[in-house]
């Protein structure tokens, strides 16, 4: 079957068009666009109109590609942003036009689990249970599981939110990211009290953060995507990381080979949050993945689509938070260092 997968997130709208045949799966198209559909959701929560308009420009794009293929079937899925903007219909109502499908605004919990099978269907199954972390632009997924998931939470940490909320110049300064920290964590030990984050024996990092992160790690001078892909990032790697890109201006994050232009302004708080939820698992790294919530949609769509996971309940809640107080104390604080060493300075 000839599937065309749509994620449409705070930063970028992608699509994939691949052939599914049981477990067999070709990716015939696969293409991105940084729409920032998101920009200035977390304070005004409405679409900006020039968004929208960017947004449905990719659209009619995809839509003119997905003609040419002989596409069977096709899905749509919008993600933080659309959930939070109480205009979306006037952006629902304009990719029907364009596409003739409904637009799916899937709620962080199916966000998450689809995340999860784009990470994993293809992984072994010794290294269980996978932590998979999705840092999309307006919030970040939690999924924990094997063959299937066990736990999961979406919090409002995404790289374009945290950018617009306190990283707002670049460099930002010792203050900002200090402040950006503290709502991190925040988010993180809220996830933390769903999903049991420190009980996975792999971290698997999906989106445009973690393969960025990934490209810088590895040294590349342009983005390869299939050197990235199972990519394992030491966590040392990733705070180093962190800590460079805010320390950087624009001008030298957009000099560098492998960083996508959409990312720009985005990446320092990106990698912060990444730097963030390796300190509070205690990972010592992280699987790059190129497979993420795109993959699931597209794998779903080949398959009888299962009920949407409900949230969990109050009394798992509560009995997790007896094992989950606060995230781990006693990790090593990078980023209070750095703001030290700004201070000094």
């Amino acid at each position: 079957m000839r599937v065309a997968a749509i994620d449409c997130g705070t930063n970028s709208i992608r699509l994939l068009i691949a052939d599914i045949d049981g477990d067999n799966f070709r990716e015939i198209a696969r293409e991105m666009e940084v729409v920032r559909l998101g920009q200035g959701v977390d304070s005004k929560k409405a679409f900006h109109p020039e968004a929208i308009e960017r947004t449905l420009e990719a659209v009619r794009k995809y839509a003119e590609i997905i003609a040419s293929k002989g596409v069977e079937r096709i899905r749509f899925c919008a993600t933080s942003a659309t959930r939070d903007a109480s205009n979306r219909a006037l952006f629902i109502d304009g990719v029907r036009e364009i596409l003739g499908v409904n637009v799916e605004v899937i709620p962080g919990t199916e966000e998450a689990a689809l995340s999860f099978m784009g990470a994993t269907k293809v992984l072994k199954h010794a290294d269980e249970p996978y932590l998979v972390v999705d840092i999309g632009g307006g919030s970040t997924e939690f999924v924990i599981g094997t063959d299937s998931v066990v736990a999961a939470k979406s919090v409002n940490i995404g790289c374009v939110r945290m950018s617009e909320r306190h990283l707002k110049t670049a460099p930002p300064g010792a203050r900002a990211v200090a402040k950006a920290v503290e709502d991190i964590d925040d988010a993180i030990a809220d996830a933390a009290k769903t999903v049991k984050i420190k009980e996975a024996k792999t971290l698997i990092a999906v989106a445009g953060t973690a393969t960025t992160v990934a490209a810088a790690a590895l040294g590349l001078t342009e983005y390869d995507r299939h050197a990235i892909h199972l990519a394992r990032i030491p966590a040392q790697k990733v705070h180093e990381i962190a800590q460079r890109f805010s320390l950087m201006s624009r001008e030298e994050i957009a000099a560098l080979g492998y960083m996508h232009p959409g990312r720009v302004d985005v990446i320092a708080a990106g990698s912060l949050v990444l730097s963030r939820v390796m300190i509070a698992t205690g990972a010592t790294e992280f699987v790059a993945s190129e497979s993420d919530i795109l993959d699931g949609i597209a794998w779903r769509l080949s398959e009888p689509i299962p009920e949407v996971m409900e949230e969990v309940s109050d009394d798992t809640v509560a009995a997790e938070e007896e094992i989950v107080e606060s995230i781990d104390e006693g990790a090593e604080d990078v980023f209070d260092e750095m703001t030290q060493e700004i201070d000094e300075d």
